[in-house]
């Protein structure tokens, strides 16, 4: 799981959610939300990726120089359970280690708006860690993004689908960004340097 066994290589940072305009707001897009903000810090435009069933930005992050990092960003344009195959043809076809993949997902057992980043570990029932995971195995970063627990006795299937309340919009493109930086943070300095600094 070494990060610096290929230093040509590049991160691979996956938004996850469902593609259609239907969806865009929904919580369980909150991957693709911050993959788009991503995007626009480095001035990129989301395009098909050949084959692969994803929209991919390449470029790069950190001050210019040595420093900075390159990153290819992704969103794939399968549906939520079926990430991992268009995951792994992007990470296969730019040679990414998986220990320089980054997933980026809502979390139901966080609170709202909380961070948590960490390297491996199961999926808690998250469909889209689920299908990544079978296709290349669990040692790959995740950036989890709370969104809470569904109120009263409602499925999760439908909070996850439903778009955050307007309470919760009002503080949405704060925590956006700052999952954002986190990302930045991770691919730049290191998981214990972003766990540090983001975990809260």
């Amino acid at each position: 799981m070494d990060v610096t066994t290929d230093a040509a290589a590049p991160w691979l940072v996956v938004g996850l959610g469902n593609p259609g305009p239907e969806y865009a707001g929904n919580r369980h897009n909150v991957g693709f939300m911050v993959a788009d903000l991503l995007a626009e810090r480095i001035s990129g435009r989301f395009k098909r990726a050949g084959k692969a069933q994803a929209q991919v930005v390449e470029g790069r992050i950190g001050p210019p120089g040595p420093a900075n990092r390159r990153v290819v960003l992704a969103k794939p344009t399968s549906f939520m359970n079926l990430s991992g195959g268009p995951v792994n043809a992007l990470r296969e076809f730019y040679k990414v280690p998986v220990a320089r993949v980054v997933a980026v997902h809502d979390e139901l057992d966080i609170e709202y708006g909380t961070l948590r980043l960490k390297l491996g570990g199961g999926d808690n029932g998250h469909n889209g860690l689920k299908s990544m995971t079978k296709a290349f195995g669990p040692g790959y970063h995740r950036v989890r993004f709370g969104i809470g627990r569904p109120p009263g006795r409602m499925p999760v299937a439908d909070y996850v689908l439903r778009d955050f309340s307007s309470a919760e919009r009002k503080e949405l493109d704060y925590f956006v960004d700052r999952a954002a930086d986190a990302v930045e943070c991770l691919v730049l300095d290191g998981l214990e340097r972003a766990q540090g600094t983001y975990n809260s």
